[in-house]
């Protein structure tokens, strides 16, 4: 019987390019930044990695649609190299290909990176997908913000919380996020906003401003995994172990009839709570440290508060307006400034999220570390409200 892959992989090293309108470079650029950073965090040679993933959405404007565009940047040693791709989530799926490779014993030494240079799009968001199966879910006169401001009216609806009095909640989240991405050199955006400013901003799509909306941006991630056993054999200390990786996507349930109310994410809900079986986790609001959470909209991190079992059923506005998810709070969200203040390229956010997490673990996050963190959760998620993927990935300490 599977018993999932708690502390079977360990995360060698990590690194992050910095984000933002990359106009100085193309996605080869951004790859070797963090992959330097990476090895150099490692402490080991490109000939010791034996498999590698390479995770991007838009490869029209990126690498292509294989896995040479990572293995000839970084003159890998003819070693596999998959290409993946899993919409919004897709930097989290080239990280689960390498942590299970290595868990299954395929291999002792991993590499994931994800990027994408989102600004050459062309697009002030993300380009539309139209055809396939997900295509016909998809209605082509909804913008991303239309469809996520969807979500807030019917959490209001269902739960009866006062519009003004919600969107002085999600205003907070934005205030709390560009504080925290103040503080961090890599982040696109580095300036702190005020209650007012988000409050009074132009609204994009009601409740959802300006400052509620995440923004485009250029960047690479990238993370070296192999066994607890090889990382203590190489001398490392404060190891950084997996506790948990899960991936759950919609299956059609959304949108097909009403059981689903439209004011939380299913698959959140579902693999959240296999990730914390997973790691063993049982009061995820008291044993958790910090989170990092797909905020590609205020209102997708207020909502996957409680997605996430962390908040009570309809206890996200009281959590947030308290400052449990400050950076001072009992649980950090954002410590980092999330998608909030980095921008989304989509290949590489959900492991630029796992970066931060194992940063503060290491305690080498700089102004932003945590005191004592033990367990750090990220949570990322493609596609829209009615039809997504969704990954839960855990990291802590190796005990």
């Amino acid at each position: 019987m599977a018993t999932g892959i708690k502390d079977k992989v360990a995360i060698l090293g990590m690194g992050c390019s910095k984000f933002g309108e990359r106009w100085d470079c193309g996605a080869e650029e951004l790859m070797v930044e963090a992959y330097t950073e990476a090895l150099a965090d490692a402490g080991i040679e490109t000939k010791q990695i034996q498999a590698a993933w390479l995770s991007t959405c838009f490869d029209e404007v990126n690498v292509g649609k294989s896995g040479l565009a990572l293995s000839t940047t970084l003159r890998l040693p003819n070693i596999p190299v998959t290409r993946v791709e899993n919409f919004c989530a897709s930097g989290s799926e080239g990280f689960r290909g390498a942590v299970y490779a290595v868990a299954a014993g395929a291999c002792d030494i991993a590499v994931a990176v994800g990027v994408e240079k989102l600004k050459d799009t062309g697009y002030g968001g993300l380009p539309a997908s139209s055809r396939g199966t997900i295509g016909a879910l998809v209605n082509p006169n909804m913008s991303a913000p239309g469809n996520f401001a969807q979500l807030a009216s019917a959490y209001r609806a269902k739960h009866g919380v006062n519009k003004d009095d919600l969107k002085r909640a999600i205003a907070h989240v934005s205030v709390k996020s560009h504080a925290n991405g103040a503080k961090n050199p890599k982040a696109h955006l580095q300036k702190e906003v005020t209650l007012e400013q988000v409050m009074n901003a132009p609204i994009v799509a009601e409740p959802l401003g300006l400052f509620d909306c995440c923004g485009v941006s250029d960047g690479a991630a990238c993370a070296i995994v192999t066994t607890p056993e090889i990382a203590r054999a190489m001398g490392k200390q404060n190891i950084v172990t997996v506790k948990a990786l899960q991936l759950a996507l919609s299956n059609g349930l959304e949108s097909s009839h009403n059981s689903w109310d439209g004011s939380y994410f299913h698959t959140a809900r579902i693999a959240a709570k296999r990730a914390y079986d997973e790691a063993g986790i049982r009061n995820p609001r008291d044993e958790l440290s910090m989170i990092e959470v797909h905020d590609c909209f205020s209102i997708t991190e207020f909502v996957t508060m409680e997605d996430l079992h962390i908040s009570p059923e309809g206890g996200a506005l009281k959590d947030v307006l308290d400052g449990f998810y400050d950076a001072d709070g009992k649980i950090a969200c954002q410590i980092d400034g999330g998608l909030k203040c980095f921008g989304h390229p989509i290949g590489a956010s959900g492991i630029r999220m796992l970066y931060e997490m194992y940063l503060q673990l290491q305690g080498r996050a700089g102004p932003r570390q945590r005191n004592n963190p033990r367990l750090g959760l990220t949570h990322n998620l493609g596609g829209g409200p009615n039809a997504n993927v969704c990954s839960v990935a855990i990291i802590g300490e190796y005990n």
